[in-house]
């Protein structure tokens, strides 16, 4: 049996999440964040109904949308007011796994093969009202869709039938049906899941106001016997070799960077809840009792991994943290430099990222005399002019007998690239996910 998704929704409406299809109060003016919040809570994926009637409120939400996807792990899916390939392309282009065409619409079944063809069939999904659209469509859904989004809770037997007679719940045709629950009771959403074993999954619901909900329910899921993905130990608490006190020391780092941030202690109980809800949760040693990191400062450590050491005696945990791990405000606790050698701490890793940042800040605070500046001055025209010359120059570089030649041009041509990514509003990790979805 396949995994239930768990899916949480974000109504975007002048750039501020509202709380529904109908309902358009807003529920956050911070849409970040509150997907932040949904991919740390254990959320599969995020669906995002673009709500914009001018081309200015378009931009804003795909400039949103473009925000949400360098800040969360999780796949987005962008729809609402798609109408034609270009709407299809911004989608994809702004960080959306999936773009949804919305089968009720005029013209939106027509370009489906088209956007099929120019983006592949496992970037485009399509929302329907009702069964009576499957079947309405059902040739271009099963050649061209690779996921249904109903938009109700109501008709998904009439779906499943659909599908089923149409022999796309199986095989390589297989299209998953997710649909849109109302239900603010989470025992209303794993009851959907657990009627209606062909669904693929639910969104929103009572999982949309309290991203909380969304573990709570996962666990829930899983004491009805349905497969949900979540936090899976494959060390029990007795596998591990305790200290003296009964505790198991833990070294938490930074999930991206590696920075080593703090080290606590566990016991049982601790490890427990932070497999169960994915929060850090330790025992604090001195006041003899649980504490969350995070629950009185809100700087709160979000499990992405957790490892043990050779002997089963330490446990590495990698997290996202909010804000700072230390007391001190620090962002490490290790901050009391004791002694250093002369040595190269260049990362190969980050030095791009911090070329890119301080030409970020010659953009945004210009220095006189500065050639970046000079090169945001001159505008767009200049700064493609720089990166063809230097791309001229690589290959000219090439050509020589002299290796060294070559990574002189090379740096210098990545530098003027940098200035056109920051000046077209791309970062490095919009292109290194780019990449690694290749």
């Amino acid at each position: 049996m396949s995994k239930k998704k768990i899916v949480t929704s974000i109504y975007l409406k002048n750039g501020n999440a509202v709380k529904g299809l109908k309902d358009m109060t807003v529920l956050s003016e911070d849409v970040v964040n509150l997907a932040i919040s949904y991919s740390n809570f254990g959320a599969d994926e995020i669906i995002i109904f673009d709500f914009s009637n001018t081309d200015e409120e378009h931009n804003l939400s795909l400039n949103k949308i473009k925000e949400i996807s360098r800040a969360v792990d999780i796949p987005l899916i962008g729809a609402g007011n798609v109408k034609r390939l270009e709407d299809i392309k911004k989608l994809i282009y702004a960080g959306c796994k999936k773009a949804c065409l919305n089968l009720s619409k005029p013209g939106n079944a027509q370009i489906a093969e088209e956007v099929s063809k120019r983006f592949g069939r496992d970037k485009i999904a399509a929302c329907i009202l009702d069964a009576s659209e499957i079947k309405k469509y059902d040739v271009v859904i099963k050649n061209y869709v690779s996921e249904l989004v109903l938009v109700s809770s109501e008709g998904i037997d009439d779906c499943l039938q659909v599908l089923y007679d149409t022999g796309m719940l199986k095989g390589e045709s297989r299209v998953p049906l997710t649909c849109v629950a109302d239900t603010t009771e989470l025992h209303g959403l794993a009851a959907i899941l657990r009627q209606h074993t062909d669904l693929s999954g639910v969104v929103g619901g009572a999982t949309n106001e309290k991203p909380e909900n969304i573990m709570k329910l996962k666990n829930q899921c899983r004491g009805l016997g349905i497969e949900v993905s979540l936090n899976e130990a494959t060390l029990k608490w007795e596998d591990f070799k305790l200290n003296s006190d009964g505790m198991l020391p833990v070294v938490v780092q930074d999930y991206k960077t590696s920075e080593v941030l703090m080290v606590a202690y566990m016991n049982e109980e601790a490890y427990k809840r932070t497999i169960e809800t994915g929060v850090m949760t330790y025992f604090s040693r001195s006041r003899q009792e649980l504490w969350i990191k995070g629950a009185t400062s809100g700087h709160y450590q979000y499990v992405k991994a957790l490892f043990a050491d050779c002997d089963n005696d330490t446990l590495l945990a990698k997290v996202n943290q909010v804000g700072a791990a230390c007391h001190t405000g620090n962002r490490s606790c290790f901050f009391n430099e004791i002694m250093k050698k002369d040595y190269d701490s260049t990362n190969p890793l980050t030095v791009f990222e911090k070329e890119y940042q301080t030409i970020i800040d010659r953009k945004n605070h210009p220095k006189e005399g500065s050639y970046t500046n000079y090169l945001f001055d001159k505008g767009i025209d200049k700064i493609l002019k720089k990166v063809g010359e230097e791309c001229t120059e690589i290959i000219i570089a090439a050509k020589n007998p002299d290796p060294e030649e070559i990574k002189y041009e090379i740096a210098d041509f990545l530098y003027h690239c940098m200035v056109l990514m920051a000046e077209k509003d791309v970062t490095w990790d919009d292109i290194t996910k780019e990449i690694a979805q290749r």
